[in-house]
């Protein structure tokens, strides 16, 4: 089921999707007699593609979402433990630890990090699964944090959650009622949120990882179409899907059953 869900979320991102479409309309162009409808379908996915790579769509379409929550301040109370959930690693013994985590990794992890040095005592909770490599996302993270410092006896690992719904789970297992200050990236915050506070937790919002950026004076970063766009325009759907499928998730079979008349 969960490989399943990522291999249909991973089709229905925006890329993905409008190539799939372009790719019918090349057949209809060149396999049968509706050339117009295939011509219109493959204008259709260069429109698609130039509109979700372009600046201003983007930024507005990501931007909401990542500011719901406000950066980390520090709280007057203590904090037990900090928290950051995984986004993907490589193995590769031929380039630095800091280089095999993902972007996103090494920022929630540096975040964490920071966070974790304001409350002396705290612990430093890393999650995340192997994913087929041959470390587990955790201790990838963890060996990283070792080397900016941290003390092992500070790490606690979480190295079987495949997702956040598993990561909320297994921290509500010895978390309890303690506090704890959550690290994920401003776009997955919403999420992780839904899925801690569902587990019995209340965790302190830390995004990191924020990606729109709506003060762009040089017009030739902000109208011309780049990559970096596409990935904002690619995580917003990325989480919109994730969120209605919380609430498919969460309300099917929750529904009264009527009585049969």
């Amino acid at each position: 089921m969960f490989e399943l869900k990522k291999v249909i979320s991973a089709l229905l991102m925006p890329l993905p999707a409008l190539l799939l479409i372009g790719l019918f309309g090349l057949f209809l162009i060149s396999f049968t007699s509706k050339r117009k409808t295939g011509c219109f379908i493959v204008l259709f996915t260069f429109a698609g593609i130039f509109l979700a790579s372009f600046q201003p769509i983007s930024t507005k379409l990501l931007m909401p979402l990542e500011r719901e929550y406000k950066a980390f301040l520090p709280v007057s109370e203590s904090v037990d433990y900090v928290m950051v959930l995984g986004a993907g690693h490589v193995v590769d013994d031929e380039i630095p630890p800091t280089s095999q985590l993902s972007r996103a990794a090494l920022m929630r992890l540096t975040e964490g990090i920071r966070i974790l040095r304001m409350y002396p005592g705290a612990k430093l909770i890393l999650s995340g699964y192997a994913g087929g490599s041959e470390l587990s996302h955790a201790r990838m993270m963890a060996n990283v944090a070792l080397s900016l410092g941290v003390a092992k006896s500070d790490i606690i690992l979480l190295e079987d959650a495949k997702d956040t719904w598993e990561e909320a789970r297994q921290a509500a297992a010895f978390v309890k009622q303690k506090d704890i200050v959550l690290v994920t990236s401003a776009s997955h915050m919403k999420r992780a949120m839904y899925e801690f506070r569902a587990a019995g937790i209340k965790p302190i919002p830390a995004p990191t990882n924020f990606l729109a950026v709506a003060d762009i004076n040089q017009p030739w970063h902000r109208y011309s179409p780049k990559a970096q766009y596409l990935e904002q325009t690619e995580r917003y759907w990325h989480e919109t899907l994730g969120i209605i499928w919380q609430h498919l998730r969460d309300n099917i079979g929750q529904a009264p059953v009527e009585e049969a008349h």
